[in-house]
């Protein structure tokens, strides 16, 4: 098998000396020439067109496509970046959607059996774990040649933000994904609470600051009519296991202990550890526990998805919704919705615990989202499958991806025109943003948002999310932002600690996570079965677990 791949990397390299002799260079404009420089495969010459030159194909290609389901997304298959993408490169995607709800296990399905494989696996940050394990396996292609040959824009995004490349290159050499770049100064502190502003104001209460004024503040939500009906239909808090930083323990835990984010790991003193086997994880807990007993917190946020946690946000005839967790409002109501409802809600300050803690996590490597784009071993073009990535990290299709239609959803900035950072504004949004749509893939697979990009948005005051988001973030959370010295880096795994950091990190977070709803909901007490969770923790080796990590952390990093 590598002997024949090896061959045909040599074809590969010959194919491409011989088609550099007699084709036009690369241009260096924005958006990549679309000079048709295919050939076609059945002479053997090279099977897509020269890097950055467009259609990719001469002949349309279809790949097939797996990706999760997006809630903001109305149809992946008839989509209109779908369809530009279409006309633009000659590839015809086959769409493989999966419901958010069985994503995860659908993915690890298909790579462990290495059936029904499509050729190109996006949108679902795969870890940097599982590309080890399928990588060395074959399951999944290195990219380091394709990249060095048709990486246009991939190689800018390296020689502009040489992080990336570092973040996602496997001990092996190997790059096995590509990454959603996303550099959002706002994305750095996403754990955050909403409140209902207008029920703060007609209760005449102020914004908490502590566990115990939250606390003060959901129990007259919940007596107090706040939505003026007359009926105790006000939901205090809610919630969703899989939104978007919208689990119950996302925010509030860090009024208690530090709980960042993924599989909760981070750095104490250069050692990693967990928060939630410590007795500070118990007592926030016991605060969520109060909360569920007293009917302050939905106990659908232990089961909903995320699409029923906006049904709550978004009820039509009036608000019921008084606090949620979430990454952003779009979490739990529609940005520019018929309610308009999301507006209103403004984000509580990291809440002070019983014990002073106050914290504002830290997503210092937020903006290499990797795993965001793999080509299997069953891609028939995995050459066009690459250049189709590629070309997703170009500015202007960057725009038509995440935001929409140039002249329909965003133009280009005009002279004197200033942007959220307060520099010349790069464009401007010029439709809402947010809806369910079908027009944008909704931040689904790579993309390249640099902060001149995202902050050269024309500070707009009709459409104000990015600057909600960004002043939001500035005033309220940075304060309190977590020390880099705490925050755990991306990591890699050799192939035989990656398959077993896969298999103690699933049994350990399903079970975190299961005790989570079961501790708060009082099916099991906090003092009784404190222990008896512990040691089930020990035996599913939690501390060869961390021992793996700090292994790997000390080997790049001390």
């Amino acid at each position: 098998m590598r002997k024949k791949l090896t061959q045909f990397c040599m074809m590969i390299v010959l194919a491409a000396i011989i088609l550099s002799a007699c084709s036009k260079s690369g241009n260096t404009n924005n958006e990549p020439d679309t000079t048709n420089s295919t050939v076609g495969t059945e002479t053997g010459e090279d099977p897509v067109s020269p890097a950055g030159q467009l259609p990719i194909t001469k002949e349309k290609t279809t790949i097939r496509v797996m990706v999760p389901a997006n809630s903001v997304v109305e149809d992946f298959a008839t989509n209109e970046f779908t369809k530009y993408l279409e006309e633009k490169t000659n590839i015809h995607i086959e769409w493989d959607v999966i419901p958010s709800t069985s994503a995860a296990e659908k993915l690890n399905l298909v790579m462990s059996s290495g059936e029904d494989l499509p050729d190109v696996i996006m949108g679902f940050g795969v870890s940097s774990a599982q590309q080890m394990i399928y990588g060395s396996q074959g399951v999944i292609l290195p990219l380091n040649s394709m990249i060095d040959k048709y990486g246009f824009e991939t190689k800018k995004m390296f020689e502009q933000m040489p992080v990336v490349k570092d973040t996602i290159t496997s001990p092996d050499g190997n790059i096995y994904a590509l990454p959603h770049t996303n550099e959002c100064f706002h994305c750095t502190l996403p754990r955050r609470m909403w409140i209902y502003q207008p029920w703060l104001d007609k209760l005449g209460l102020a914004m908490p600051t502590t566990t115990d004024e939250y606390y003060e503040v959901l129990k007259a939500f919940k007596e107090n009519d706040p939505n003026g009906n007359g009926k105790a239909d006000e939901i205090p808090m809610s919630g969703s296991p899989t939104g978007f930083y919208a689990s119950i323990d996302s925010f509030l835990m860090n009024a208690f202990i530090y709980n960042p984010g993924g599989d909760r790991l981070y750095l104490q003193e250069g050692k990693v550890v967990v928060p939630f086997d410590k007795p500070e994880w118990r007592e926030g807990l016991r605060f969520l526990n109060k909360l569920y007993e007293e009917k302050l917190l939905d106990p659908q946020a232990l089961t909903q998805d995320e699409n029923q946690l906006k049904q709550l946000g978004e009820n039509p005839d009036i608000a019921i919704l008084g606090a949620t967790s979430g990454m952003h409002m779009g979490v739990f109501s529609e940005f520019y919705g018929a309610s308009n409802r999301w507006l209103e809600y403004k984000t509580i300050p990291p809440l002070k615990g019983p014990n002073g803690v106050q914290i504002a996590p830290f997503e210092a490597y937020h903006l290499v989202g990797g795993g965001s784009y793999l080509i299997t071993k069953s891609s028939k073009h995995p050459e066009a499958a690459f250049r189709l990535a590629d070309y997703l990290y170009n500015e202007e299709v960057t725009l038509r991806s995440v935001i929409g239609r140039p002249g329909t959803e965003w133009v280009k900035a005009e002279e004197g025109e200033v942007g959220i950072n307060g520099k010349p504004a790069v464009w401007k949004q010029i439709a809402d943003w947010g809806q369910v749509q079908n027009f944008n893939w909704g931040q689904t697979g790579p993309s390249l948002r640099t902060n001149d990009l995202r902050l050269g948005e024309v500070a707009n005051p009709d459409k104000p999310l990015e600057i909600v988001m960004y002043e939001e973030a500035k005033t309220k959370y940075e304060p309190y932002k977590q020390e880099l010295e705490n925050v755990l880096p991306p990591l890699f795994f050799t192939n035989d600690q990656a398959i077993e950091i896969a298999d103690m990190s699933k049994t350990i977070n399903d079970y975190v996570n299961e005790m989570i709803a079961r501790f708060v909901i009082g099916d099991a007490d906090l003092d009784k079965d404190w222990d008896v969770y512990l040691d089930n923790l020990q035996n599913m080796r939690l501390e060869n677990y961390l021992s793996i990590y700090q292994d790997v952390f000390d080997s790049k990093y001390k």
